[in-house]
């Protein structure tokens, strides 16, 4: 499975899709002539960010905080707000490395985005092996950098 978890390879269009969104959710994301703030069904979200549409049915269990609005029948009506936690959440889990727990956990501290928290506190391991995953791959990131512009430059 490509491009499931930041350790592999991400195909094409989500590599092309992640360059788009890396500022946030971009003008334009949505071509379809609806407003920027229309609300938007599970199938055009789950096209914009390249995923599956049970993935982000999933999600909406997993993160208690995305909760679109639901109509009858139980169709799903997308936010711009819930677009850009979605949007969070594919960089944390398929981007960042974050296990789905390590992503939500994330996402729950208060004032802090996703950033990670260098000192976790030690009575939740998995909180530290995210920790310690995530600064593996900062590390490993800037090291990919410098060898980069080491063979750019010569």
């Amino acid at each position: 499975m490509t491009g499931s978890t930041g350790a592999g390879p991400v195909p094409r269009k989500r590599a092309a899709l992640a360059e788009k969104w890396a500022a946030g959710v971009p003008d334009g994301t949505f071509q379809d002539g609806k407003d920027a703030k229309a609300l938007r069904t599970i199938g055009e979200v789950a096209r914009a960010l390249g995923l599956r549409q049970h993935v982000l049915r999933y999600w909406e269990d997993q993160f208690p905080m995305l909760r679109p609005l639901t109509r009858a029948g139980g169709r799903r009506y997308y936010r711009p707000e819930d677009i850009a936690l979605l949007h969070q959440i594919d960089q944390l889990v398929h981007h960042q490395g974050y296990t789905i727990r390590g992503a939500r956990l994330a996402l729950l501290k208060p004032g802090e985005g996703h950033a990670v928290d260098m000192a976790p506190d030690s009575s939740d391991p998995e909180a530290a092996i995210v920790t310690a995953t995530a600064a593996l791959r900062a590390h490993l990131d800037a090291i990919r950098a410098r060898l980069f512009s080491a063979l750019a430059s010569s």
